[in-house]
Order: C-alpha cells, then structure tokens, then sequence
C-alpha cells in the first residue's frame, strides 16, 4: 500500500485501456509524432531537413527520456521545451529542427484532440454494447405487464421490457450527440503563437500556400481531414464544454436508469446482480443493497458537475490565450473521461444479470387493477344499458372505501366485490373476472418495443457490431 493518494478512478473503476489513453506515455508519444509529422512536412515543402533528421526522431518516439525530460522542468518550469530539449538529447543531429516554427500549444493541444477522440471512440464502444444488452433484455420481458409509475404513484400498466425502452431512448439520445462529436472533431492544426502563422509564413519565405499546405499536410498525417480555420494560441475552449456535454448527457442518461433500477429493487420487482459471496451490509447479513447502481448514479453526478468546470473555462480564456486552463483542463478532461468509463463498465455488467420477480411484480399489479379496469367496467356496462354518469359515481364512491379498507385497516382490495354486488352494473363476478388479465392493460407495449428495437436499435448495432462483446470485469 502506497502512502500517497490514489485516485480510485483509475484504482477501482476506469478500464485499463480508459486510463492508458490518458497516460503518459500516450501524451508524450503523440507530442513526439507531432514533432515528427512537422518535420517531414516541412521537408516536403522545401525546407532543409534531411531524411536522416526524421528517421533518428521515429527511432525514439516511444522511447521518452522521463529523467531527462523532469529534471530540465524542475529548472525551466517548462513542460514543453523540457520535452523538445529531452528529445534533443536523443536526437543530436535532428535537434536544430525539432519544434521548427511551433508553440507549445501545437503539440499540446493537437494531442488533446488525439486523445480525446481516441477516448470517445472507447465511450462510443461501451455505450453501443451497452445499448445491445439493455436491447436484449427489453426484448425477453417485451410482454411481462408491470406497475407503470407516475410521480411514483401506481398508474396504467406497461411492461418491464417497455420500460426498458424508455432508458435506451435516451442513449440513443447520446450515442446521436456522440457519434456527432466524433464526426465534427477539428484538428488544431499549425496555426504559430497567437494563431496567424507568422512563424511559417517566415520559414517559407512569405509563401501563403505552403503554409496552407503545412495545416492541411499535419493534419493529415496526423489522421484528420478537418482543421480549425482559426485559432488563437490554443483552439477555442468551447470544444472541451461540447466534448463533456455529450459525457454529462450519458451520465444523466445512466443516472436516470440506475435510479429506476434502485426503486424497483426496493419494490423487490426487479433487481442488480448479486453474487454469491456478495455483501450487502457489515450489520445486517439479510441486506441485498443495489451498490452496483448506487456506485454508478455516485460517479454520475461527478460527470455532471464536471460540465461546470468546462463552461466557465471557455467563458474565461483572455483573448488569444491565458494559462488559466491548463492546471484545470489536467483534472477535469482525464477524469471525466475515466468516470464515464466507469458507469458504462458498471451498467453493462448490471444489464447482463439483472433479476426480474414476476411473481411480485403480478402481486403488486393485483393489488391496484382493480382500479385500473373502472373505466372498462364503465364501458362494458353502458354496452348492457348503463348510465356512465351514475356509473362513474358509484365507482368513484366505491373506491373511496375500498382504498380506506387496503390503507386503514390493512385489509385486500374489495372494490371489485363491491360492484358485482350491485345490480345496476349489470355485471357477474365472472364477467368482471374477464376483466382482470393484466396483458388487456397494457397498450400497444410489446408492438412499440419490436418497433422500437426494429428501427432505431438494430442499425446501431448492424453499424457497431464489430465493437460488440465487450467483456466487463468490474474491479470491485
């Protein structure tokens, strides 16, 4: 055990291939590509770097000098050119040419968009298998009537896989605001100091489209076919409040699902997996708590908080830069990153096991149809000659002392009886009885569900299918 903090994101959350894509060595590699692809730019446009210049810079992309690179920061106070010098150290004959014309921000920032698109294409992944999953099991229970719920009073009917549906809307929601983001990402680009390129436009001797050129040649090498066409030092900081929209928006997404998941496992009707050797509670062994949710909606409202940070950074950045972001950037970019990882690995693996009691949910259904079918009673005996006005009173009044024998004396639901019994329903107690299968209750639930999954779920999953299969293994 280690005597400084550990960040439990990364410790106990996050997958391994979430944490690697921010670590160090991808930043510092991708800040060495960057270098690279300047360079042989550069070359090809007409300046004098050599080919033997750039193959030495390849042979140590991945081999990064840290110790060099730490003890020259502890002098510069300069992360940037501690990396350029480091790297010079490796590369002697290339070192006159390495960082030519470039901020810092021209590898910083150019490697935050990497690896941010890296990172959203890994979101991407958990969120598509966890659509599958969610997909799967709304399916199965397509037809299972239950309790629907508003303002968490009993209602009309739906059906468990119906409701499921309700929480896959919504990632689709976010998978669309995701695959949107990806698609619209912008390099950074070579864009110089305060982002007018005067440093290039020296180099190449005032010639406007080799400089063109350099933006479009890096960019290219660099895996991306859109540059932002302006910039000042850094690209605008906006882009990271859109980036952690989209995070924030699967994070309500997920937070909304793993609450309904928390009450229905309250109401014993549906519940997260539970493992034999499971823990529920130090004090009380009987205890089956829904930790797995309750960890996801906890890492959740971290995502959402983190969206803050992001706004009043964009909103705060002084003309063509201001350093203001960097120390917060370090924090908030990585870790929502991880986090959202986190509640995807967490919900995929509950959506694989969750348990539905279809025995309690049918008892929980009997115990409030007999309110629920009034209103076919109603129609039903206005078909055998009925007044509906007359009707709807005496059912009104009927369930009045019905609901006062279930809440006051604890008693069953006699509201059905009590019509039966009385003549001008002109209703048999078997007549009323056909009345009372929960599936009659239930609307077109199992169709919207099989459309549903038809048409918006099954391209999403045609199109990702090669993302599928993720195997989660949660590390607590």
């Amino acid at each position: 055990m280690s005597n400084l903090y550990e960040n439990p994101l990364i410790s106990r959350y996050a997958s391994k291939e979430m944490a690697e894509t921010f670590s160090n060595d991808e930043k510092f590699s991708t800040w060495r590509k960057l270098w690279i692809a300047l360079a042989e730019s550069q070359r090809e446009l007409g300046l004098n770097i050599t080919e033997e210049q750039i193959e030495e810079m390849k042979e140590f992309c991945e081999n990064i000098n840290y110790d060099v690179a730490k003890q020259r920061e502890k002098e510069t106070r300069h992360d940037v050119m501690s990396h350029v010098y480091a790297f010079g150290v490796q590369c002697p004959n290339a070192k006159p040419i390495i960082h030519l014309g470039a901020t810092s921000a021209y590898v910083g920032d150019n490697t935050d968009v990497i690896v941010i698109r890296k990172a959203l294409m890994l979101i991407k992944n958990k969120l598509v298998n966890l659509i599958n999953e969610l997909s799967k099991f709304a399916f199965e229970y397509r037809e299972i009537p239950t309790l629907g719920f508003t303002h968490f009073q009993p209602a009309q009917l739906t059906t468990v896989g119906k409701r499921a549906t309700l929480w896959i809307m919504e990632l689709i929601m976010d998978y669309e605001d995701l695959v949107y983001t990806i698609d619209s990402l912008r390099f950074r680009g070579v864009k110089g100091t305060t982002g007018t390129q005067a440093s290039y436009l020296n180099l190449f001797n005032n010639d406007h489209k080799k400089v063109e050129s350099l933006d479009k040649s890096v960019a290219k090498k660099m895996g991306f076919d859109r540059v932002f066409p302006v910039t000042g030092q850094t690209y605008s900081r906006k882009l990271d409040y859109k980036v952690l929209s989209v995070l924030s928006g699967i994070a309500q997404s997920v937070h909304k699902m793993t609450n309904d998941i928390r009450l229905l496992q309250h109401l014993k009707e549906v519940e997260e997996p539970f493992e034999k050797k499971q823990i529920g509670s130090s004090a009380m062994a009987y205890k089956r708590n829904p930790m797995r949710s309750e960890r996801v909606a906890s890492l959740a409202r971290y995502v959402m908080s983190s969206l803050g940070n992001t706004a009043m950074t964009s909103s705060t950045q002084w003309f063509e830069r201001t350093l203001d972001d960097s120390a917060n950037r370090r924090i908030s970019i990585p870790q929502s990153f991880l986090a959202t990882d986190a509640i995807l690995k967490i919900c995929i693996n509950i959506s694989q096991g969750m348990v539905v009691n279809d025995k309690v949910i049918m008892k929980h259904i009997m115990e409030e149809l007999p309110f629920m079918t009034t209103e076919n009673i109603i129609m039903e005996s206005v078909k055998r000659g009925g007044d509906r006005q007359e009707l709807h009173e005496k059912i009104r009044e009927y369930s009045m002392e019905a609901a006062k024998e279930v809440k006051q004396k604890g008693n069953k639901n006699n509201l059905l009886e009590m019509i039966a019994n009385d003549e001008e329903f002109g209703l048999s107690k078997k007549d009323i009885d056909k009345l009372m299968d929960p599936k009659l209750y239930i609307g077109r639930s199992k169709d919207q569900v099989e459309e549903f999954i038809k048409t918006d779920v099954s391209p999403i999953i045609e199109e990702n299918k090669g993302a599928l299969g993720i195997k989660v293994t949660l590390e607590v």
